[in-house]
C-alpha cells in the first residue's frame, strides 16, 4: 500500500513505507523486484483493479480500491516468474486494527465486521455500551475487504513474525 506525504496522512499515522513492507500481489516471489519488468500485465489482468504500478519495482496492492479475491489472474498473466500462481496463493499479510479505530474511541462503527466474509473481525461488548474490535488472525485471509469499508482508515496489514519465519 502506498502512502502520500500529507498532513492528513501524518495525523492518521500513515507514513511512507519501505520496499521491504510493500505489499506485492499474491504469488510474489522473494525476488519480485528483480524479476518484474514493469510490463503491467498483472495490473491489467486484475479483475478487482487493486494493483498499482510502481516505478522501478513490482506493482503493489492498494486495498483502498477493493478486496483481493485471490483469483490468481495477476500471477497467470505474469510471464517473468515474478508472480507464480498457486492454490491457495502464498499470502502472509494479516490485518491489524489501530488505536484510532472509531469503536475504540467511543464512536459506534462496525463497518469492518460487516465487510469481513470469514468473520475474522468481531466486536466484543464492553461497559458503557461500547464495543471493541477483536481480530482473529487465524481466520483473517488478508483479502483487504475491511480496509475500504473503514471510515477511520484504522486497518493496516503486516506480516506476522511467525509467517516471516516460515518464508525464511
Amino acid at each position: 500500500m502506498t502512502t502520500e506525504h500529507s498532513r492528513r496522512n501524518f495525523l492518521r499515522g500513515q507514513f511512507s513505507q519501505t520496499e521491504v513492507s510493500r505489499m506485492h500481489p499474491p504469488g510474489a516471489q522473494p525476488d519480485v523486484a528483480q524479476l518484474c519488468t514493469q510490463c503491467g500485465a498483472c495490473v491489467d489482468a486484475c479483475p478487482e483493479a487493486i494493483l498499482i504500478p510502481q516505478d522501478a519495482s513490482a506493482p503493489i496492492v492498494d486495498f483502498s480500491r477493493g478486496a483481493c479475491t485471490f483469483c490468481n489472474a495477476c500471477a497467470e498473466a505474469c510471464d517473468t516468474g515474478a508472480l507464480v500462481p498457486a492454490e491457495p496463493p502464498h499470502w502472509p499479510w494479516r490485518a491489524t486494527i489501530a488505536a484510532h479505530c472509531f469503536s475504540l474511541t467511543g464512536i459506534t462503527c462496525r463497518a469492518c465486521e460487516d465487510a469481513c466474509a470469514p468473520r475474522a473481525i468481531r466486536f466484543r461488548l464492553m461497559t458503557g455500551g461500547r464495543a471493541a474490535p477483536m481480530l482473529d488472525s487465524d481466520l483473517c485471509t488478508g483479502c483487504g475487504a475491511c480496509v475500504s469499508s473503514c471510515p477511520a482508515a484504522a486497518i493496516r496489514f503486516e506480516v506476522p513474525s511467525d509467517a516471516e519465519e516460515e518464508v525464511a
